[in-house]
């Protein structure tokens, strides 16, 4: 994994400083991005110490397009082996009583800057023959989330769009994965707005394993957790009715 590099979006907490701990011990330099850099350097600071891999920060807001061009620039020129599409944030709270740029942000970082990013990275690992593509869609992706409305249907783009990137790619030999985490330890529910609801919740570290397992597995998608995937695909039995206010029900307790 020589001259080899990962991008990690998302990278200053939570899952994606797991993600980068996880590929640096493979040798492989990480491009960590995230909005603070002081964060940032701290993390790539303790990768370098610890792992003895090369890193870079790239510190930029993703809902911006000159934020995602900062990370298309850091891309210029590396041979990447994984494209860890992490940054993402949810919002918990009546759709008609939020705030409309939150709402364009959180369509931009989920949807936009997820689908240009793996347009960018797609290319060259394709002429190389090797590389993944790492989508962080959510278990949100399996069903319509009342009070998260958009959250849950930009996850449930992540999922569909990686899904047909795994059927397109399989042949050359780069994989997509699409990870499906449940409630997990990071500052997600903080930041949407309510850290009290849905406090059963995984680590960052399981929800890694479960990635590079299913990765060795060419899966085109995996679910993190049995509980999790028992409750993802059951919510597909019901009817659409009762698959909305279940999902309301769990998403706020």
């Amino acid at each position: 994994m020589n001259n080899a590099w990962a991008v990690v979006t998302g990278a200053s907490s939570g899952l994606g400083v797991a993600f980068a701990d996880r590929i640096a011990s493979e040798g492989v330099g990480v491009v960590l991005v995230a909005r603070r850099e002081d964060k940032l350097r701290e993390v790539a600071a303790d990768l370098h110490r610890r792992r003895g891999v090369d890193t870079d920060v790239v510190a930029a807001d993703l809902s911006t397009q000159e934020g995602v061009q900062k990370v298309i620039d850091a891309m210029e020129g590396r041979e990447l082996a994984y494209l860890v599409n992490n940054a993402g944030f949810g919002t918990l709270g009546d759709f008609e009583q939020a705030d409309e740029s939150r709402i364009a942000n959180e369509l931009n970082l989920n949807v936009v800057a997820l689908t240009q990013l793996s347009r960018a990275a797609a290319p060259g690992m394709v002429e190389r023959g090797r590389g993944a593509i790492i989508n962080v869609a959510s278990t949100a992706a399996f069903q319509p989330i009342p009070r998260m409305a958009v959250y849950a249907a930009s996850k449930a783009y992540v999922l569909r769009l990686t899904i047909a990137l795994w059927s397109e790619l399989h042949p050359t030999g780069v994989r997509a994965l699409a990870i499906c985490p449940g409630p997990t330890e990071t500052q997600f529910f903080a930041n949407a707005g309510n850290d009290a609801v849905m406090a059963d919740r995984r680590t960052p570290a399981q929800v890694v394993d479960t990635t590079f397992t299913a990765l060795k597995q060419h899966r085109p998608y995996v679910v993190d957790g049995v509980r999790n995937t028992v409750m993802a695909f059951a919510t597909r039995l019901a009817p659409t009715r009762l698959q909305a206010k279940l999902a309301e029900f769990v998403a706020t307790h």
